[in-house]
């Protein structure tokens, strides 16, 4: 059997298996009020609810990196549309609607707020984890300082009307909303889109060069996890009827997050059991053991964290794994689900190709990059045509990564103007600037260490083919110079090999193919040959040369081998100390006399060759 069968077959089984959990879980829903008694049943109803919150939290945090200590403010929104509606305008149908509609809104509108303001250019993880921290005191806030007929301050809403539902059927509702969401997660998470989660986890930058809007993402991310964990509030309000401002405060979000923890972040099962086992635990002890079962669950808390670092979630794998096969594991997030198996050629229309018609593909006026006092580019002038490969040379330190920066991110530059593609970058984003056609890779790898060969190709392709949330495609389709490059460097036959096992010149060889993969019109090129053999250098220099000639592509290129510069360049241009020093041939720059009174004829080799 080959790889792909088994991978194919494995696919099959795990859903398979998937199913069968979800089965399992349905029918100890529908069972369990017959056969557990009537205060489990109560606790288990409010430990559902509280799972489907922290199913938001392992989505943001465990898959996108994204800390969130807010949950339990949208928990609260929720909660408080409903006892709000039902307090000062009654209960009924149109009530009922009109109250988590306006949860659902609110709770949104509160979650884009948080990630505009989180998620802005240039702002780092941390960002969200405070402004999430202040969210829930500032509702809380709110919350007190309202008058007291309508928000009830300290005391809260008690009493109101709600659902005419017997504890049974709550029983039911809130397990199966629990089932129904992470079913929902489960299969996103593992969709093809999925991946793009984990890739804006671990390298968010590279996902923006890609042409990835990760702040759209991210907020978008936000607010759906804003509105879910409102659904919830809401029907803990209906069932409770008693809403309080410690259901959105900040140690209910903190709770929520330390679920997520021992659950085992990143699993979406193990957090959801993880939330429902504790919250019944805390209970049975907080009524057995009231005055320290706070410090019997606080020191079950520090013994997960000391003794299973990755939640009770590795555990619940090996159960299952023992019961149901050892494909379970796959179920709780471990194995990739959505491996590409096959690769294709594109078919493109020559026209689609290269810079827009009369439009010059790369220019450059004035540009300037200050650090401080220091400055790493001083006045730079330059225009690069299509069907040019241009190579940009000079010592370390003279500015040329820097210049690659300022082209690719419209808010490196710190004065000048630069325009791509006859449209002018400005103050535009690393993610819009790739939307406009520049595909970039950098001096060091800088790649996803956790997904697969073909999980990076096609996480490339994202700005053309949106991967779908909800499907699993194992066909991909590629341009041809990624396929050449793949199929030379043996690539194509790893493409379920994860990006941490493979050596630098395949991680090199990878970085190349996935910025041709973009389909650019502009490639900035970072030393792309640094640990490939000499048959790979020589083939990347093929494609880029058949690139620029065939396909009008422009290349700027920076590249320590001056010989692979002097097979392929149309032109080099030579930076020193942050100046254009010199823009020409490569015989004009070589032979330069102001080249070589600067640096000597061996010193320019040598400085040519440390680029």
């Amino acid at each position: 059997m080959s790889e792909v069968e088994r991978e194919e077959r494995a696919g099959r089984r795990k859903f398979f298996i998937f199913l069968l959990i979800v089965a399992i879980a349905v029918a100890l829903v529908a069972i369990g009020p017959k056969v557990l008694d009537r205060y489990t049943v109560n606790i288990l109803i409010r430990s559902f609810l509280y799972a489907i919150a922290v199913l938001t939290v392992d989505v943001l945090w465990g898959y996108t990196g994204i800390l969130s200590f807010g949950q339990s403010a949208f928990f609260g929104i929720g909660a408080y549309a409903a006892g709000l509606m039902f307090t000062h305008i009654g209960f009924g149908p149109g009530e009922a609607f009109a109250a988590i509609v306006l949860g659902i809104g609110v709770a949104m509108a509160a979650a884009w707020l948080v990630g505009w303001i989180s998620f802005w250019q240039r702002a780092t993880p941390f960002y969200v984890a405070v402004i999430t921290l202040v969210l829930p005191i500032i509702v809380v806030q709110l919350l007190y300082s309202n008058p007291q007929k309508l928000t009830g301050s300290s005391s809260g809403l008690v009493g109101f009307s709600s659902f005419p539902l017997s504890v049974e059927g709550w029983f039911w509702i809130a397990g199966g909303l629990a089932i129904v969401f992470t079913a929902i997660a489960w299969q996103f998470v593992n969709s093809n889109f999925g991946k793009v989660l984990v890739a804006i986890r671990e390298n968010e930058d590279r996902c923006r060069y890609l042409g990835i809007n990760t702040t759209r993402i991210k907020t978008s991310l936000l607010m759906a996890g804003a509105a879910i964990a409102a659904i919830a509030g809401y029907c803990y309000a209906g069932f409770t009827v008693v809403v309080a401002p410690e259901i959105a405060g900040f140690v209910f979000g903190t709770e929520l997050v330390i679920y997520t923890a021992l659950g085992g972040r990143g699993t979406l099962i193990g957090p959801v059991i993880g939330a429902i086992i504790i919250d019944l635990t805390s209970a049975y002890l907080s009524g057995n053991l009231p005055f320290i079962w706070k410090l019997i669950v606080g020191s079950i808390f520090v013994a997960v964290i000391v003794l299973l670092p990755q939640g009770v979630a590795p555990i619940i794998a090996r159960g299952a794994r023992t019961i149901m096969g050892r494909f379970t594991v796959g179920v709780l997030g471990t194995k990739s689900s959505t491996p590409v198996q096959h690769l294709k050629p594109l078919e493109r229309d020559a026209s689609q190709v290269g810079s827009p018609m009369g439009a010059v593909p790369l220019r450059i006026e004035g540009l300037s990059r200050s650090y401080g006092s220091l400055k790493a580019l001083s006045d730079i002038n330059l225009e690069a045509q299509g069907s040019e490969i241009v190579s940009i040379v000079g010592p370390n330190g003279a500015g040329k990564t820097t210049l690659m920066r300022c082209i690719s991110n419209g808010f490196e530059p710190t004065a000048g103007r630069v325009w791509v593609n006859g449209v002018e970058v400005g103050r535009t984003t690393s993610h819009g600037v790739a939307e406009l056609g520049v595909g970039r890779s950098f001096q060091n790898t800088s790649l996803f260490a956790s997904l697969t060969v073909g999980e990076c190709l096609r996480l490339a392709r994202y700005r053309l083919e949106r991967p779908s949330m909800f499907s699993y495609q194992t066909d991909l389709g590629l341009p041809e110079a990624t396929l050449r490059i793949l199929n030379a460097t043996g690539l194509d036959g790893q493409l379920q090999e994860k990006v941490i096992n493979l050596s630098h010149g395949l991680k090199r060889a990878l970085e190349v193919s996935v910025v041709l993969a973009t389909e650019p019109t502009i490639l900035l090129l970072d030393e792309p040959t640094a640990g490939l053999t000499k048959t790979e250098r020589i083939l990347i220099g093929d494609i880029l040369v058949d690139l620029s000639e065939r396909d009008g592509l422009c290349i700027l290129l920076i590249e320590h081998d001056l010989d692979f510069v002097r097979n392929i360049s149309s032109r080099i241009v030579v930076l020193h100390q942050g100046e254009l020093l010199l823009d020409g041939t490569v015989d004009e720059v070589v032979n330069s006399d102001l080249v070589r009174a600067i640096y000597s004829g061996e010193q320019l080799t040598k400085a040519t060759e440390d680029v």
